[in-house]
């Protein structure tokens, strides 16, 4: 089970990369997007698994579930309309919703705690886990009320959910995995710069998503819809 996590994770991150630099809605995008997607789905789906039962820890139960929820809500956000999955949505809005009021209850018990942490995740990564969750809930309920988005929207909502899946991929495996490194690459700092370059790549399409004058809409099939292109 932990090589089949290892494996899927190292794909996860390589195809994530590409899907981040990509041009939003261009062929490499979509194929890299599957990929990471399915990597994802695999590699979370494990990491549950171990964190359940083989290797029982409740601050990886938390991230796993949370990054499962957002590489879900991130890909039905440009694959489906809200209607047809409205209960799944609502679903997984009560998901996130838990995963919310578990990170940040978990995060006040690491306060407590002699050493500031619980499974030896520390209590400033169970309320940034808390925090998304609970937002991403009430972005869920609000767009659950609307019925719909608009295709910016929708695009932004799927950016940012598989922009912080990517993150927290990153994160865990550059940070959370440090030991394994030699001790002069983490005196380097050299690893932070994969998650920084993750976080600043993922706020440059964000801007350029709020801030463009036009998406390029590509024609939809009738069973299910296709991300926008952003314009050149």
């Amino acid at each position: 089970m932990l090589m089949f996590h290892i494996a899927t994770g190292l794909l996860a991150l390589l195809a994530g990369a590409m899907a981040l630099i990509a041009r939003k809605g261009s062929p490499l995008h979509r194929r890299s997007g599957r990929v990471f997607a399915l990597a994802m789905l695999l590699m979370t789906g494990s990491a549950i698994v171990m964190a359940a039962y083989l290797r029982p820890n409740v601050g990886n139960l938390i991230a796993g579930s949370l990054t499962l929820y957002l590489v879900l809500t991130g890909v039905l956000a440009v694959a489906r309309p809200v209607q047809p999955v409205r209960a799944l949505l609502a679903g997984l809005m009560l998901v996130a919703l838990t995963i919310g009021a578990c990170g940040l209850l978990l995060g006040m018990r690491a306060v407590a705690m002699p050493n500031g942490a619980i499974d030896q995740i520390p209590a400033f990564a169970y309320f940034m886990f808390g925090t998304v969750g609970s937002v991403a809930s009430l972005l869920d309920l609000r767009m659950l009320r609307l019925g719909q988005l608009p295709a910016k929207q929708r695009l932004t909502r799927h950016l940012w959910r598989m922009g912080n899946a990517m993150w927290i991929a990153t994160m865990s495996f550059f940070l959370g995995q440090a030991d394994e490194f030699p001790a002069a690459v983490r005196a380097s700092g050299v690893l932070a710069l994969p998650v920084l370059a993750v976080t600043l790549t993922m706020l440059y399409w964000l801007a350029r998503v709020v801030f463009a004058k036009t998406l390029l809409r590509r024609p939809a099939s009738p069973t299910r819809e296709v991300m926008p292109a952003l314009r050149s």
